[in-house]
């Protein structure tokens, strides 16, 4: 890899969980969309869904095909569009968000270009963007309705996704940088060549399922596994880390 691509790398960054605390009160109102859209989806003949159908349903669709509503799609027929519009339906976002301060200034300390990567829905990513003013930092925004490949929705942590990401932007994998919260995700970029950062401080250990578009159950330790290059308590570590990131690059 040349100096210059070390010099300007590619961010490619979460958003839930990574850029502001969604387990604070977003996942908890989502969560609870979800459980109804699913138990009204699961309903039969008037006979309504019970809890442990709806539970088993999210883990069980998420650990088959890596997001619940992939398997509401196949088994269900349920239509993204509604699914993505209902379980994020959650009111104003003022009271709910929760994020540090200074994020807008540490973009702009990271060299190179950021593009903003989430399974979450245009509609709300951008509204959280907005409101965190860091809009104008993302020369790019992927959401989930931008992940289709070969006519299939295909979410983090799809490998597809990713190589058609990066055919589509130019960008060689050794270029990138992908900050998340979630480690399937870290996983799988690490496998296509990508450098990796965990961000660990949202994370909560508790029995809580996982986020509805397709966030994992919460890892039982924060053990820095073999395919995170860098681990870090927050994103505004990572000016600091730079060269931890590019010394991990040489190495592999």
């Amino acid at each position: 890899m040349s100096t210059s691509s070390l010099q300007a790398p590619v961010w490619l960054f979460d958003l839930d969980n990574t850029l502001h605390d969604a387990s604070h009160a977003i996942f908890p109102a989502i969560s609870a969309n979800m459980n109804t859209y699913i138990a009204r989806v699961l309903s039969s003949d008037g006979v309504p869904a019970t809890q442990e159908m709806v539970d088993a349903a999210r883990l069980g669709y998420w650990q088959r095909y890596g997001a619940t509503l992939l398997g509401m799609m196949r088994h269900h027929q349920v239509c993204a569009r509604d699914f993505l519009h209902q379980t994020h339906d959650i009111g104003p976002l003022d009271a709910l968000l929760r994020a540090e301060r200074g994020l807008a200034r540490l973009l702009r300390r990271l060299p190179g270009r950021k593009i903003l990567l989430t399974n979450a829905p245009n509609s709300y990513s951008t509204e959280i963007v907005r409101r965190l003013k860091l809009h104008n930092h993302f020369s790019h925004h992927v959401a989930i309705e931008h992940m289709h490949v070969h006519g299939q929705l295909r979410p983090k942590p799809s490998k597809l996704m990713l190589r058609r990401l990066l055919r589509k932007h130019g960008i060689a994998a050794q270029r990138c940088i992908l900050v998340e919260d979630t480690l399937a995700n870290l996983r799988t970029a690490r496998q296509l060549g990508l450098r990796t950062v965990w961000v660990t401080q949202y994370l909560r250990h508790t029995a809580r399922m996982s986020d509805p578009i397709g966030k994992a159950p919460l890892p039982r330790t924060l053990k820095c596994p073999g395919y995170v290059n860098v681990k870090v308590k927050s994103v505004r570590q990572l000016p600091t880390r730079l060269s931890g990131l590019r010394r991990s690059n040489n190495n592999s």
